[in-house]
């Protein structure tokens, strides 16, 4: 397809950043880009863990879980709904907790039996053991906001390589090049200070 202004192929930027091949999602949607470690994975038992800590503060559907592990552990870890409903499904017909149907939605809360086993089985909060924000740096905090600020920079990067002039691609390659340099110069200035 070549209906855009320099005429590369492809649906995607792929020409400009290299990946493709099939692949589905550009670099920086994948966990770990383009340094750091992916978000931690949660450990077995945690998504029941969580929902058992949560239904002791009050009765909650399953989106309202999935929100507040998602606020708790500061963005790190946000269960799928594919590990939550068959978490419910399972606390349910062990009989620790029960679920009403109100306005479409089913809202779950403790049974007795529920409450009982809490007490004598207290859950660990598994958002105790999650790095939070600015603690590595990788996910959440400074870190996270950063790649959603590259995020813009590429898209309006492929907008101005899509539909601009030569001498605007060539002005924003200055540009990239100017910002660049001028990153490696915090670094530069971080070690100094360090040193000093």
């Amino acid at each position: 397809m070549k209906g855009r202004r320099h005429g590369w192929p492809g649906s995607g930027p792929d020409f400009l950043f290299g990946w493709g091949g099939g692949q589905q999602n550009p670099p920086w949607a994948q966990p770990g880009f383009p340094f750091g470690p992916p978000p931690p994975k949660a450990k077995r038992g945690d998504v029941r863990a969580a929902i058992l800590v949560l239904l002791t503060e009050g009765p909650r559907n399953g989106y309202q879980i999935i929100q507040d592990v998602v606020e708790r552990t500061e963005g790190s870890w946000k269960p799928s709904p594919g590990a939550v409903y068959p978490a419910l499904q399972q606390l349910s017909d062990e009989g620790l907790i029960r679920g009403d149907e109100a306005d479409g939605r089913k809202t779950y809360e403790l049974t007795d039996a529920g409450r009982e086993h809490v007490a004598q089985h207290p859950p660990e909060a598994p958002w105790n053991d999650r790095p939070k924000a600015d603690t590595t740096g990788w996910p959440g905090g400074e870190a996270t906001a950063v790649f959603g600020e590259m995020a813009q920079l590429g898209k309006a990067l492929i907008q101005v390589v899509q539909a601009g002039s030569p001498a605007q691609v060539a002005e924003a390659r200055r540009v990239l090049g100017d910002t660049r340099r001028r990153l490696y110069g915090i670094l530069a200035t971080d070690i100094h200070e360090e040193d000093a």
